[in-house]
């Protein structure tokens, strides 16, 4: 199922020469990657968030001895961010968690807007998980909300990362909620039924978006 709830695309802040851009978001465990992996076969250059983030955190990079100045070496493991090590300080913390978004936020964007210019497809994809709770929005033209139920969204995650309901339950609850997500789509696609009709509903959008490129 699709919807297109707006005609006027999003009027992004940053200028900079980029493509067409659709942002790709949705709740933990909702498919986001089955939804970009379909966009990639149609020659689509995907940006992704994650990937963006992990960059700004490599050795080397001014984030990481920021963080290492912050936390100790023991934030350290072989010289690389040890990730697990820093969410769990940041979960318990609500104060340590604002100062890190501080500090990685207008990196990440600068890193999204730098991999968009260099896209050369007919339109760019940027997939983040929380593209509606932070300024990522503004970079795109679209917001395509990847939907599913609640219930569909904890099975599907506790069977991929090996994680009970109650951890599962944890992580859902930091997220937007599911009505809050819909209300901000220009585009929605249901992705609780099988592949063949995921893919049916991004060929109409695919389509969609080029005729607006």
């Amino acid at each position: 199922m699709t919807t297109e709830s707006s005609q006027h695309p999003h009027q992004p802040l940053s200028q900079q020469k980029r493509p067409f851009t659709v942002g790709v978001t949705g709740g933990i465990g909702s498919g986001k990657t089955a939804v970009t992996d379909f966009f990639a076969g149609k020659g689509i250059r995907i940006v992704d968030a994650d990937i963006a983030s992990r960059v700004v955190v490599e050795p080397g990079k001014p984030a990481l001895a920021e963080i290492e100045q912050r936390y100790g070496s023991e934030i350290l493991v072989d010289g690389s961010l040890d990730r697990r090590k820093l969410r769990t300080i940041i979960f318990d913390d609500a104060d340590e968690r604002k100062w890190l978004e501080g500090l990685l936020h207008p990196l990440i964007r600068d890193q999204i807007i730098l991999e968009l210019t260099h896209a050369e497809s007919h339109y760019a994809v940027l997939v983040s998980p929380l593209m509606l709770e932070t300024s990522q929005h503004e970079l795109v033209d679209r917001v395509l909300v990847v939907d599913v139920p609640e219930s569909i969204q904890l099975s599907r995650t506790m069977a991929r990362d090996q994680m009970t309901e109650e951890q599962t339950r944890q992580i859902l609850n930091t997220q937007m909620k599911r009505e809050q997500r819909i209300s901000m789509a220009d585009d929605i696609v249901d992705n609780s039924s099988s592949m063949a009709q995921l893919h049916q509903s991004l060929d109409k959008l695919h389509q969609y978006y080029l005729s607006l490129t």
